[in-house]
């Protein structure tokens, strides 16, 4: 995620980190070329002149930017549904640490089931990015715990299963009142279903012909452009057809970063960053002040 102060309206006009340009760079240099050429032989292929003018690309370039901004509105729709659901993770395991420090009698209890919320976020964090848990989950619980929960097919589901054994073993130790057992219960269904919110989010992508249609016709599009402008606008055409280039190929580029929330892309979620800020809100309200490193951007993109 690109965090950054907005900068000043000239200097935004340059800013390349967050822009997409890195990405596109080389489809608006081909796009440039192109339209240089025809710009020089005037719109001639072959001594063959191609009879193109911009009211067909008015008709089309309508009814594409409709189809990008249903594309776009659809990513970002992904995008903040995955940012409510961590964001849900975070107010219910503080409800659940909380209820077990004020509902559950006695003391020393409640530490054991925020280690193992901070384990299930953790492990939810790099089931989702595919990456190994095994060692926050080493750091987190103790050896059997962290083996039990590597070994699972879902360690976030695993974890979740743990938490509610914690609470099977308080109220069989006579620990918690039969009749606050359903608040105990309520904050760990509520982390279930944010669980199971972003797995579905994760395994259940845009459909993939939608996304080849708009594809190729962005770039059939921009490649005919130049064709179409040649004989209205003269030697401005190559620089009216990379701006609009441009916007399509950025615009489809945004949409595809969008489409996976929990990846690594500069405009996907700050994964990490959300699990520390967790981390240390169960580990403040139990007590214990040995937070890990706070995780810092690189060059403006918070990861």
């Amino acid at each position: 995620m690109i965090v950054r102060p907005r900068p000043h309206w000239l200097r935004l006009l340059f800013v390349w980190r967050g822009s997409i340009l890195s990405q596109i760079l080389p489809q608006l240099l081909g796009t440039l070329a192109l339209a240089v050429l025809v710009t020089l032989l005037h719109g001639h292929v072959l001594r063959w002149k191609v009879p193109m003018n911009f009211v067909p690309f008015s008709l089309i370039g309508l009814t594409l930017a409709i189809f990008l901004g249903f594309r776009n509105g659809t990513s970002y729709g992904r995008w903040w549904e995955a940012r409510t659901l961590w964001g849900a993770l975070l107010v219910e395991c503080r409800a659940a640490v909380r209820q077990a420090q004020t509902l559950v009698d006695g003391e020393g209890h409640a530490p054991v089931l925020a280690h193992r919320l901070i384990a299930l976020v953790h492990a939810l964090r790099h089931q989702l990015r595919g990456s190994d848990a095994a060692a926050d989950l080493a750091r987190l619980l103790p050896p059997e715990e962290a083996a039990r929960a590597g070994a699972a097919r879902y360690p976030a589901a695993a974890l979740l299963l743990m938490a509610g054994e914690w609470l099977r073993d308080m109220r069989r130790q006579g620990r918690v009142a039969p009749a606050v057992v359903p608040a105990l219960e309520q904050p760990l269904a509520q982390i279930g279903a944010a669980v199971g919110g972003c797995e579905r989010l994760d395994s259940t992508p845009i459909p993939f012909t939608y996304g080849v249609i708009i594809h190729r016709t962005i770039y059939l599009y921009c490649l005919l452009l130049p064709f179409g402008l040649v004989d209205s606008i003269g030697p401005m055409t190559p620089v009216i057809v990379v701006f609009v280039a441009y916007t399509f190929f950025a615009l489809e580029a945004l949409g595809s970063e969008l489409e996976e929330p929990f990846g690594t892309a500069s405009n996907a979620l700050a994964l990490d960053a959300m699990c520390w800020t967790i981390e240390t809100s169960l580990r403040e309200s139990i007590g214990e002040l040995d937070w890990p490193p706070q995780p810092q951007p690189r060059d403006h993109v918070l990861t």
